[in-house]
């Protein structure tokens, strides 16, 4: 019996959609209702819909929750105990799901959450940009004063997803403006993110996905897209994939941007199972930025994790399913198309979702997967 036919037999229970955020978009709904499908068929279980919290499935189920599930006790009362369980992650406190820990705090006495590691803004200190975490007005002003002294600041709630919500901000007088915006309440909770700002970036994504004895491990690029509102988002993935970990990634013919995207996202990885006992994750994602400071220095730099379903899961598990498919297949090609507006379908491309979302109007989502020679 192969690793994955035991792993399929170990889940008599369903796969269930948890929804984990007190708001979600109609198109990402439908999106990890599918996912969610077509991770049942590769555990060879039944899909079982949404969970439903007031009928406890008698068997333990696995979940795909539409963010990262936050808090030990959540997750025993979810009866995951492993990555096995979930596709995507749980965390010990809430800031461990954000781009929050990234950065370290400016001072060793400013302000930081129960459950704060100082020791992992040590440990990635040499794979990210230049930033700060604050989680008071009075921090995040100090560091932001103390990074324009460098240049260009980058300011990013850190709850935001797709690129939204960022403000770039050049002098004293737009940093108070910016400030100005932010709630106290929020900020404690949450904190802000404040980032050294390159030019010409170009974002990496870097990843590790295990779903029943299955796993992938790739590196690509994400596209910007202009939205309905003509703001520049997220636009999609372009990965390479392989069967199994980030050392046969590795022995691809790769750049040497994407080879150190790779090495940059394993550092942060490997920091954050030492610094946060209990992180587990099933999906791991990490997005590097490549690009110049504006007097011409290179700079390059994990932005943020995802320990939860993303834009770029449509591309991953679509993998996975070729991957189960073709015992002989190692490596392939894939990516996520999201377009707003009408437009032309992407040729070979598959159309997972197609609507109006009450608040950014039409958008469609695509994947596509192709042989790793094209």
């Amino acid at each position: 019996m192969t690793p994955h036919e035991s792993s399929k037999n170990a889940h008599r229970g369903e796969v269930y959609v948890l929804s984990a955020r007190a708001r979600e978009p109609e198109h990402e709904q439908a999106v990890h209702e599918e996912l969610a499908r077509r991770i049942a068929g590769l555990l060879g279980v039944r899909y079982g819909g949404r969970y439903d919290a007031a009928r406890t499935p008698t068997e333990p189920a696995y979940l795909v929750p539409s963010d990262t599930i936050v808090g030990l006790e959540r997750a025993r009362q979810l009866r995951l105990a492993s990555e096995a369980d979930l596709f995507g992650g749980i965390v010990p406190h809430p800031f461990v799901a954000t781009k929050a820990i990234t950065h370290s705090i400016l001072r060793s006495d400013g302000k930081a959450p129960a459950g704060w590691s100082c020791q992992f803004g040590t440990d990635v200190r040499d794979s990210v940009l230049a930033g700060y975490s604050a989680f008071t007005l009075d921090d995040a002003m100090q560091a932001g004063e103390t990074l324009l002294s460098s240049g260009p600041v980058r300011i990013k709630p850190v709850l935001a997803t797709a690129g939204r919500g960022q403000i770039r901000i050049e002098s004293r007088r737009e940093l108070l403006a910016a400030l100005d915006h932010q709630r106290d309440d929020d900020l404690e909770s949450h904190g802000l993110v404040l980032e050294e700002h390159l030019e010409d970036v170009k974002t990496f994504s870097v990843g590790r996905v295990a779903i029943g004895g299955l796993v992938t491990s790739y590196v690509g690029t994400q596209s910007l897209t202009r939205d309905n509102q003509g703001e520049l988002v997220y636009g999609g993935s372009n990965l390479t994939l392989v069967r199994g970990e980030f050392d046969a990634l590795l022995a691809l013919a790769l750049g040497d941007e994407e080879r150190r995207a790779i090495a940059q996202a394993r550092r942060y990885d490997e920091a954050a199972g030492r610094c946060f006992p209990g992180l587990t994750a099933s999906r791991r994602n990490y997005d590097i930025a490549s690009g110049t400071t504006p007097r011409g220095e290179i700079r390059c730099g994990v932005l943020e994790q995802s320990w939860r379903i993303g834009g770029a899961s449509a591309a991953e598990v679509a993998a996975l399913q070729k991957f189960a498919a073709d015992s002989g297949c190692k490596a392939l090609r894939a990516r996520t198309i999201e377009i707003f507006g009408t437009h032309k379908a992407p040729e070979g491309a598959e159309r997972l979702f197609q609507g109006v979302d009450p608040d950014i109007g039409l958008i469609s989502k695509y994947v596509q997967v192709e042989a790793y020679g094209n």
